[in-house]
């Protein structure tokens, strides 16, 4: 069929070629020259619909609360806890991304999804930020370029190269319906902390701290001790702590640290709370703890109950000493009110931890001395 061409239609013709023609690339084409466009711009300050990037911003601590199982009843009772984020354990455990994406799926609140990924590729970025995590949490950060590719992969241009993909974190069950939308406002609500762990990554604190979209140091007291030979408490170790704390203030973002340091280490706003397994641990001991002295009509203090349940949820597993040496010390502490059978029940407790974790012992011993509780055996 012959088609007939107006003299408007022509001109119409003639002007949308003059517009691509100018719109071409040239031989002479500078990507660092492109002035973005202002597709993503928001009307008005920008909503901020992330309640952990809320308390940042009103100066109250974060708490995280780690998941190392893969169940989504478990993780849905951690989430109802009462933790500001869940940081889901993919630095040290085997689970695969399509098992955390069900965990998040099944209760993306009240606690948000949070995660410490492997290492700062793209990979380990772009999946759980499409799956919905919102607190990315990114290990042994050695250098300013590291901390940089993070960010990189973390944040939607022009601030990032976080490409735009979809997954669930898209969806109307996750984050499609936040105020503003999410793809706009995804760049003032996603919160990335970075871990300092290694004599490298302090002596680039500073400068990494500076850099655009970070959120926070993470100062890693278990490994700062493993690169660093010292133990918390000692001057060297100290000082690694002090330098990372002083990076972040001075650039104005947190400072964060394992839960153990809440209260002790005021500089601290934000932390790493225990594993679900701990938790389990703790409530459970203390239940049972209480029935037993209920069918014994034991009359001793319900105190004993809440300390052993502290012992065992800091030291089943030692993942950070610090916060075995904290429930150590606590316990210590809290056999001074009790009455000489439950003292004798800490120190049993105390004991079996020892023989668990050989190469903690002396420590463990020692902390127990120091507040007034002296521990039998070599």
């Amino acid at each position: 069929m012959n088609r007939i061409i107006t003299s408007a239609g022509v001109c119409v013709m003639l002007a949308m070629g003059a517009s691509l023609a100018q719109a071409q690339v040239g031989s002479n084409f500078d990507p660092a020259d492109w002035e973005y466009g202002p597709r993503w711009d928001s009307d008005g300050e920008i909503p901020i619909w992330n309640p952990v990037m809320q308390k940042i911003k009103n100066g109250e601590p974060i708490i995280g609360g780690t998941i190392r199982a893969t169940d989504p009843r478990t993780y849905c009772s951690t989430v109802s806890a009462g933790y500001d984020f869940t940081w889901i354990e993919m630095q040290h455990e085997s689970m695969t991304w399509e098992q955390v994406s069900r965990m998040w799926l099944a209760c993306p609140r009240p606690a948000v999804p949070g995660v410490r990924i492997p290492h700062e590729s793209e990979e380990n970025i772009q999946k759980p930020v499409d799956m919905g995590a919102l607190v990315i949490v990114v290990p042994t950060i050695d250098s300013v370029e590291e901390a940089q590719r993070a960010v990189n992969w973390t944040y939607f241009p022009p601030m990032g190269r976080r490409s735009n993909g979809g997954g669930q974190g898209f969806s109307g069950t996750m984050w499609g319906g936040v105020p503003g939308g999410y793809r706009a406002t995804w760049n003032a609500n996603v919160v990335l902390i970075l871990m300092i762990e290694t004599l490298e990554g302090v002596q680039a604190a500073r400068e990494i701290a500076k850099i655009p979209g970070v959120d926070g140091l993470f100062a890693a007291s278990g490994d700062l001790g493993n690169f660093s030979g010292y133990r918390a408490g000692q001057p060297q170790y100290e000082m690694l702590i002090t330098e990372v704390v002083e990076a972040a203030q001075e650039a104005g973002k947190i400072a964060c640290g394992p839960l153990g340091w809440m209260g002790t280490r005021p500089e601290f706003m934000c932390f790493q709370g225990g594993t679900e397994g701990s938790n389990i641990r703790r409530g459970a001991q203390a239940e049972i703890q209480a029935a037993n002295q209920r069918f014994s009509g034991v009359a001793e203090s319900p105190r004993i109950a809440s300390v052993l349940a502290d012992l065992s949820g800091g030291c089943g597993e030692i993942v950070y000493e610090d916060d075995c040496l904290r429930a150590i010390r606590g316990a210590a502490e809290a056999a001074g009110n009790l009455s000489a059978a439950e003292q004798q029940g800490v120190r049993t407790r105390i004991m079996e931890i020892m023989t668990a974790h050989p190469n903690q012992a002396a420590r463990i011993r020692e902390v127990a001395a120091s507040a007034g509780l002296q521990i039998e055996g070599r």
